[in-house]
């Protein structure tokens, strides 16, 4: 059987089991891994390689690291001079331009977090876990220019547990990638592959997430609206809101059956309630500034030495 020469482009860890899954593939080719640059990370703000590059070193796979792949001349003169089978895009924070998505004889595919036309954007897995979503998926697309919007040559459908968070989805769908797009290779080697357009009237779209998008407005949600941010938005940029004017990190919520008007705090059992717009939750698991994360039974105990009066803002 023929080999695929693949180019394949991503950052984070999470494309590393996609990539790990090329480089290991009997058929593929991998010829060259691209790309962000290495960062200050850490607190001695030493330069760090994304994992993507640390595995290609690792790997001895042709590496181009580039802040915008789009403007390498040099590069691009090169890539068109070779034999491109496809480029693999996953998670690579990089838009393709006309001159990239035209390389490769059979395409540019791309992996996305969600089922596809829902939820177009960087922040696919958060959203679907705010809005309670039942179900999410992997979705592989022939790319072009409009985001997220390629005809698709791959879905798989997840089902979604009710208490799923933001890194337990992450880390479903970071290898369900990888075996995502080992089929579609196995596609694409036996001359298989199907093209379906996508309803562009169906389209959502789960923009960027921002660190003040954690934060817990009581009064006008719901306690099913809380719990989904909660959960959605661990462990970023998670959620929060002040106690005593301190801020107050939020890692879990528990329904109770106590009625407290919206907004309102009550510390009495030595639990951290909060009345909702149609009810009230305990905040079970938190961790309050300067101090190590605990239940709330265990902080209040530790503030009644300072305080008896509690409240939320």
């Amino acid at each position: 059987m023929k080999k695929l020469n693949i180019i394949f482009c991503g950052t984070p860890d999470f494309s590393v089991p996609a990539l790990e899954m090329l480089f290991n593939h009997p058929h593929v080719n991998l010829s060259h891994v691209i790309t962000m640059p290495d960062r200050p990370a850490g607190r001695g703000q030493k330069l760090q390689s994304p994992p993507v590059a640390e595995f290609a070193k690792a790997s001895k796979i042709s590496l181009i690291q580039t802040e915008n792949i789009n403007r390498e001349e040099e590069i691009l003169n090169k890539l068109e001079g070779e034999k491109v089978d496809a480029i693999v895009v996953l998670a690579f924070a990089q838009f393709l331009g006309s001159r990239i998505l035209n390389l490769p004889k059979l395409g540019c595919f791309n992996i996305h977090t969600s089922l596809l036309p829902r939820y177009r954007g960087a922040a696919p897995i958060q959203y679907a876990l705010l809005n309670g979503d039942k179900e999410s998926g992997v979705s592989i697309q022939r790319m072009v220019k409009q985001m997220d919007a390629g005809d698709l040559v791959h879905s798989y459908p997840m089902q979604l547990d009710d208490n799923e968070t933001g890194g337990q989805l992450y880390t479903r769908l970071k290898f369900q990638a990888a075996l995502s797009l080992n089929t579609v290779i196995s596609k694409l080697l036996n001359n298989k592959i199907t093209y379906t357009p996508q309803d562009h009237d169906a389209a959502t779209f789960a923009p960027t997430l921002k660190k003040e998008d954690g934060f817990l407005d009581f009064s006008n949600k719901t306690i099913e609206e809380i719990h989904n941010q909660v959960r959605a938005l661990i462990p970023w940029p998670g959620t929060w809101c002040k106690l005593n004017g301190k801020r107050l990190k939020v890692f879990s919520v528990e329904k109770s059956l106590k009625s407290i008007s919206p907004g309102a705090c009550d510390t009495k059992d030595g639990n951290i309630l909060i009345g909702c717009s149609n009810g009230t939750l305990r905040l079970s698991d938190v961790q309050i500034e300067g101090k190590k994360r605990c239940s709330d039974t265990s902080l209040i105990n530790g503030m009644k030495n300072s305080t008896t009066d509690f409240t939320i803002n």
